[in-house]
């Protein structure tokens, strides 16, 4: 049986009154700290099993210290169960230290895929995966580039090599290693594996770390690549917003995602 690596390696096992023992894994951060999407992650998977309902509908991060390779403790508390959907809180903390907390309604995303749909929008136009560019750590990309797949719209790729585009806008396309399907939990990921739209704006900038997230599920995604596209239309206060979507190989919407990034205080 394969193994799949993103599902083992946000793995969670219940000890107990809520409190669920898991940890973090290697190659799955940036410059030495995981990656935001990841941690969510691991939350929402430790709250899907508390709550018995597997899938995020809305769930919403606050980002409160780095988190490092090493043993996670998670705990889980339902703040009102439902009939259709259930409200849980989570923390993630390591040795003490507070990582994230997290505030997320839970359902059945596969419960309601004959409801009505006006969707004005489409997703992003791009060539296809073999002509766009892989992000890949041996050619200087972070260590997570190394876990998933992501290739970007080589309009959006020329920070790479010192040509920023100018427009605050990433584009590309997403996928688990090894064939691994991507569920609702592995859309958390999605939302936050491309490099920031920052890189292509000719912000004095080299991190915009993360300090809000909200990620709106959609549905559970068909089989194959997914479409992502995120913009920015403010940086202003210290702050800049960036807004993710990302679209199923059957092109329907499958999540929405909103980050509040912290500017680095020389840059703002």
């Amino acid at each position: 049986m394969t193994q799949w690596m993103f599902a083992r390696d946000t793995a969670v096992h219940a000890r107990g009154g809520g409190i669920l023992d898991t940890a973090i894994r290697e190659n799955w951060d940036i410059g030495g700290k995981a990656n935001g999407g990841y941690l969510l992650a691991i939350a929402a998977r430790a709250m899907a099993l508390e709550t018995g309902r597997p899938d995020p509908v809305t769930i919403t991060a606050h980002y409160l210290s780095p988190g490092k390779v090493g043993p996670v403790e998670a705990q889980v508390s339902t703040v009102k169960q439902g009939r259709r959907f259930t409200v849980a809180s989570a923390s993630l903390s390591a040795q003490g230290k507070p990582l994230l907390q997290v505030l997320g309604t839970f359902g059945d995303l596969a419960a309601g895929t004959d409801a009505f749909e006006r969707i004005e929008a489409a997703p992003p136009e791009l060539p296809s995966p073999e002509h766009c560019v892989r992000q890949d750590p041996a050619r200087g990309s972070p260590r997570i580039f190394g876990s998933i797949d992501v290739r970007l719209d080589p309009e959006d790729a020329g920070f790479q090599h010192g040509e920023p585009s100018g427009l605050l806008r990433t584009r590309g396309w997403f996928r688990l290693l090894n064939e691994e399907p991507v569920d609702t939990l592995g859309l958390l990921l999605a939302v936050d594996a491309f490099p920031p739209t920052a890189f292509n704006g000719r912000l004095p900038v080299a991190w915009t770390p993360t300090v809000e997230m909200t990620v709106h599920l959609r549905g559970r995604p068909a089989p194959g690549w997914l479409r992502a596209s995120f913009s920015t239309r403010f940086v202003s206060a210290g702050f800049l917003e960036e807004d993710g979507e990302i679209w199923d190989s059957s092109g329907r919407l499958v999540a929405q995602s909103r980050q509040l990034a912290l500017l680095p205080r020389d840059a703002a």
